[in-house]
Protein backbone atom coordinates (compact mmCIF):
# COMPACT_ATOMS: atom_id res chain seq x y z
CA UNK A 1 0.00 0.00 0.00
CA UNK A 2 1.27 3.47 -0.86
CA UNK A 3 0.69 6.03 1.88
CA UNK A 4 0.56 9.70 0.90
CA UNK A 5 0.97 12.71 3.13
CA UNK A 6 -1.31 15.69 2.63
CA UNK A 7 1.39 17.42 0.59
CA UNK A 8 1.39 14.49 -1.81
CA UNK A 9 3.38 14.07 -4.98
CA UNK A 10 5.20 17.31 -5.92
CA UNK A 11 5.03 16.43 -9.63
CA UNK A 12 1.24 16.11 -9.46
CA UNK A 13 1.08 19.41 -7.58
CA UNK A 14 3.15 21.20 -10.21
CA UNK A 15 1.05 19.86 -13.08
CA UNK A 16 -2.30 20.44 -11.40
CA UNK A 17 -1.28 24.09 -10.98
CA UNK A 18 -2.80 25.71 -14.08
CA UNK A 19 0.00 28.27 -14.24
CA UNK A 20 3.02 26.01 -13.67
CA UNK A 21 1.61 23.30 -15.97
CA UNK A 22 2.17 25.68 -18.88
CA UNK A 23 5.95 25.29 -18.48
CA UNK A 24 5.57 21.51 -18.68
CA UNK A 25 3.58 21.85 -21.91
CA UNK A 26 6.25 24.15 -23.39
CA UNK A 27 8.94 21.61 -22.53
CA UNK A 28 7.04 18.64 -23.94
CA UNK A 29 5.22 19.89 -27.04
CA UNK A 30 5.89 23.60 -27.45
CA UNK A 31 4.32 27.01 -26.94
CA UNK A 32 1.89 26.69 -29.87
CA UNK A 33 -0.41 24.41 -27.88
CA UNK A 34 -0.94 26.93 -25.07
CA UNK A 35 -3.97 29.21 -24.88
CA UNK A 36 -2.77 32.82 -24.98
CA UNK A 37 -2.17 34.21 -21.50
CA UNK A 38 -3.41 37.78 -21.02
CA UNK A 39 -2.54 38.36 -17.35
CA UNK A 40 -1.70 36.55 -14.16
CA UNK A 41 -1.24 37.64 -10.58
CA UNK A 42 -2.36 37.25 -6.97
CA UNK A 43 -4.27 40.51 -6.43
CA UNK A 44 -7.76 40.73 -8.01
CA UNK A 45 -7.75 44.49 -7.54
CA UNK A 46 -4.86 44.76 -10.03
CA UNK A 47 -6.65 43.06 -12.92
CA UNK A 48 -6.41 45.48 -15.90
CA UNK A 49 -10.04 45.18 -16.99
CA UNK A 50 -9.78 48.13 -19.40
CA UNK A 51 -6.97 46.43 -21.32
CA UNK A 52 -8.62 43.02 -21.63
CA UNK A 53 -10.55 41.89 -24.72
CA UNK A 54 -14.35 42.06 -24.74
CA UNK A 55 -14.51 38.36 -23.87
CA UNK A 56 -11.97 36.26 -22.02
CA UNK A 57 -11.70 33.63 -19.27
CA UNK A 58 -10.56 34.24 -15.71
CA UNK A 59 -9.61 31.21 -13.63
CA UNK A 60 -7.73 30.36 -10.49
CA UNK A 61 -4.71 28.12 -10.70
CA UNK A 62 -5.37 26.05 -7.57
CA UNK A 63 -8.79 24.45 -8.01
CA UNK A 64 -11.37 23.02 -10.35
CA UNK A 65 -14.32 24.80 -12.00
CA UNK A 66 -13.31 28.14 -10.49
CA UNK A 67 -13.75 29.96 -13.80
CA UNK A 68 -15.38 33.20 -14.87
CA UNK A 69 -16.24 34.14 -18.45
CA UNK A 70 -15.63 37.87 -18.57
CA UNK A 71 -17.70 39.87 -21.05
CA UNK A 72 -19.03 43.39 -21.53
CA UNK A 73 -21.87 42.78 -19.06
CA UNK A 74 -19.65 41.52 -16.25
CA UNK A 75 -19.71 43.38 -12.96
CA UNK A 76 -16.02 43.98 -12.27
CA UNK A 77 -16.58 44.52 -8.55
CA UNK A 78 -18.40 41.21 -8.30
CA UNK A 79 -15.62 39.48 -10.23
CA UNK A 80 -12.99 40.88 -7.86
CA UNK A 81 -14.98 39.82 -4.79
CA UNK A 82 -15.49 36.31 -6.15
CA UNK A 83 -11.80 35.92 -6.89
CA UNK A 84 -10.86 37.18 -3.42
CA UNK A 85 -13.09 34.48 -1.94
CA UNK A 86 -11.60 31.74 -4.13
CA UNK A 87 -8.02 32.79 -3.42
CA UNK A 88 -8.63 32.36 0.31
CA UNK A 89 -9.78 28.77 -0.14
CA UNK A 90 -7.66 25.64 -0.39
CA UNK A 91 -9.23 23.24 -2.89
CA UNK A 92 -7.77 20.28 -1.00
CA UNK A 93 -10.59 20.55 1.53
CA UNK A 94 -13.30 20.09 -1.12
CA UNK A 95 -12.59 16.42 -1.88
CA UNK A 96 -9.25 15.82 -0.10
CA UNK A 97 -7.27 15.55 -3.36
CA UNK A 98 -3.82 15.68 -1.81
CA UNK A 99 -1.93 17.27 -4.71
CA UNK A 100 -4.01 20.47 -4.52
CA UNK A 101 -2.94 21.29 -0.97
CA UNK A 102 0.43 23.03 -1.68
CA UNK A 103 -0.63 24.90 -4.84
CA UNK A 104 -0.07 28.64 -4.59
CA UNK A 105 -3.38 30.46 -5.31
CA UNK A 106 -3.10 32.69 -8.37
CA UNK A 107 -5.30 34.27 -11.02
CA UNK A 108 -4.84 33.37 -14.67
CA UNK A 109 -6.59 35.23 -17.51
CA UNK A 110 -6.65 33.67 -20.97
CA UNK A 111 -8.23 34.10 -24.38
CA UNK A 112 -11.79 32.85 -24.75
CA UNK A 113 -11.91 29.81 -27.06
CA UNK A 114 -14.84 29.57 -29.45
CA UNK A 115 -15.32 26.41 -31.52
CA UNK A 116 -18.81 27.29 -32.71
CA UNK A 117 -20.70 25.02 -30.32
CA UNK A 118 -23.38 26.80 -28.32
CA UNK A 119 -22.25 25.26 -25.03
CA UNK A 120 -18.64 24.86 -26.09
CA UNK A 121 -15.85 24.70 -26.42
CA UNK A 122 -15.88 20.91 -26.57
CA UNK A 123 -13.47 19.31 -24.13
CA UNK A 124 -11.59 16.27 -25.48
CA UNK A 125 -10.43 14.29 -22.47
CA UNK A 126 -7.88 11.59 -23.24
CA UNK A 127 -7.73 8.86 -20.59
CA UNK A 128 -4.09 7.79 -20.79
CA UNK A 129 -2.31 4.84 -19.18
CA UNK A 130 1.50 4.69 -19.30
CA UNK A 131 1.57 7.19 -22.14
CA UNK A 132 -1.11 5.49 -24.22
CA UNK A 133 -4.55 7.07 -24.76
CA UNK A 134 -7.19 4.37 -24.28
CA UNK A 135 -10.45 6.34 -24.31
CA UNK A 136 -11.53 9.83 -25.35
CA UNK A 137 -14.32 11.48 -23.39
CA UNK A 138 -15.95 14.36 -25.24
CA UNK A 139 -18.24 16.87 -23.58
CA UNK A 140 -19.12 20.52 -23.17
CA UNK A 141 -20.43 22.89 -20.55
CA UNK A 142 -24.00 21.59 -20.64
CA UNK A 143 -25.33 18.33 -19.17
CA UNK A 144 -26.04 17.08 -22.70
CA UNK A 145 -22.44 16.35 -23.63
CA UNK A 146 -20.88 13.09 -22.55
CA UNK A 147 -19.60 10.50 -25.03
CA UNK A 148 -16.63 8.11 -25.04
CA UNK A 149 -14.70 7.06 -28.13
CA UNK A 150 -11.65 4.93 -28.77
CA UNK A 151 -8.66 6.41 -30.58
CA UNK A 152 -10.14 5.40 -33.96
CA UNK A 153 -13.31 7.36 -33.12
CA UNK A 154 -15.54 4.33 -32.55
CA UNK A 155 -18.11 5.15 -29.89
CA UNK A 156 -17.66 3.12 -26.71
CA UNK A 157 -20.52 1.74 -24.57
CA UNK A 158 -19.11 3.60 -21.58
CA UNK A 159 -20.78 6.17 -19.33
CA UNK A 160 -20.43 7.29 -15.75
CA UNK A 161 -23.53 9.37 -15.15
CA UNK A 162 -27.08 8.61 -16.29
CA UNK A 163 -28.03 12.28 -16.45
CA UNK A 164 -25.96 12.81 -19.58
CA UNK A 165 -27.41 12.38 -23.04
CA UNK A 166 -25.60 11.70 -26.29
CA UNK A 167 -25.21 14.23 -29.07
CA UNK A 168 -23.53 13.95 -32.44
CA UNK A 169 -19.82 14.73 -32.62
CA UNK A 170 -17.88 14.24 -35.83
CA UNK A 171 -14.40 12.79 -35.86
CA UNK A 172 -11.88 15.67 -35.83
CA UNK A 173 -9.78 15.96 -38.96
CA UNK A 174 -6.70 16.37 -36.76
CA UNK A 175 -7.47 13.47 -34.39
CA UNK A 176 -4.04 11.94 -35.00
CA UNK A 177 -2.36 15.14 -33.84
CA UNK A 178 -4.50 15.20 -30.71
CA UNK A 179 -3.60 11.59 -29.93
CA UNK A 180 0.11 12.37 -30.34
CA UNK A 181 -0.19 15.39 -28.04
CA UNK A 182 -1.93 13.24 -25.43
CA UNK A 183 0.81 10.60 -25.72
CA UNK A 184 3.56 13.17 -25.25
CA UNK A 185 1.97 14.83 -22.22
CA UNK A 186 1.04 11.55 -20.51
CA UNK A 187 4.37 9.77 -21.01
CA UNK A 188 5.83 8.60 -17.71
CA UNK A 189 2.55 8.47 -15.78
CA UNK A 190 0.70 5.27 -14.95
CA UNK A 191 -2.49 7.30 -15.40
CA UNK A 192 -3.40 10.86 -16.27
CA UNK A 193 -6.28 12.41 -18.18
CA UNK A 194 -5.06 14.88 -20.78
CA UNK A 195 -7.70 17.51 -21.55
CA UNK A 196 -7.49 19.27 -24.91
CA UNK A 197 -9.50 21.74 -26.96
CA UNK A 198 -9.81 21.69 -30.75
CA UNK A 199 -10.66 25.14 -32.09
CA UNK A 200 -11.31 25.09 -35.83
CA UNK A 201 -8.47 22.68 -36.44
CA UNK A 202 -6.02 24.07 -33.87
CA UNK A 203 -5.26 21.99 -30.78
CA UNK A 204 -4.91 23.66 -27.38
CA UNK A 205 -3.89 22.25 -24.02
CA UNK A 206 -6.57 22.40 -21.33
CA UNK A 207 -5.24 20.70 -18.22
CA UNK A 208 -3.90 17.48 -16.73
CA UNK A 209 -6.26 15.62 -14.42
CA UNK A 210 -4.83 12.96 -12.14
CA UNK A 211 -8.02 12.16 -10.21
CA UNK A 212 -11.13 12.62 -12.43
CA UNK A 213 -14.17 13.60 -10.34
CA UNK A 214 -11.99 13.13 -7.24
CA UNK A 215 -12.15 9.36 -7.75
CA UNK A 216 -15.91 9.14 -7.21
CA UNK A 217 -16.70 8.00 -10.77
CA UNK A 218 -19.08 5.05 -11.09
CA UNK A 219 -18.66 3.55 -14.54
CA UNK A 220 -21.67 2.30 -16.44
CA UNK A 221 -21.44 -0.63 -16.93
CA UNK A 222 -19.41 -2.02 -14.02
CA UNK A 223 -17.14 -4.05 -16.25
CA UNK A 224 -15.41 -0.86 -17.41
CA UNK A 225 -13.76 -0.67 -13.99
CA UNK A 226 -11.94 -3.86 -14.97
CA UNK A 227 -11.32 -2.90 -18.61
CA UNK A 228 -9.64 0.39 -17.68
CA UNK A 229 -8.27 -0.79 -14.37
CA UNK A 230 -6.28 -3.56 -16.07
CA UNK A 231 -4.46 -0.87 -18.04
CA UNK A 232 -3.37 0.95 -14.87
CA UNK A 233 0.02 -0.60 -14.21
CA UNK A 234 2.98 0.69 -12.28
CA UNK A 235 1.78 2.72 -9.31
CA UNK A 236 -0.45 5.70 -8.58
CA UNK A 237 0.60 8.08 -11.32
Amino acid sequence: MVLLERHGNPVFTRLADKYLARDYVREKIGEKYLVKQLWHGTAPSLIPFAKLPAKCVIKTTHGSSWNIILNEKSDHKEVVNTLRKWLKENYYWVQREYHYYPIKPRILIQDFLDDGYQDGPLDYRFWCFSGQPEAIQVGNNSPSGHIFFDTEWNELPLRYNDRFEDFAIEKPDNLNEMVQVAKSLSAGFAFVRVDLFNIKGKVYFGELTFVPAAGYIKFITDDWDVVLGDKWVGGIG
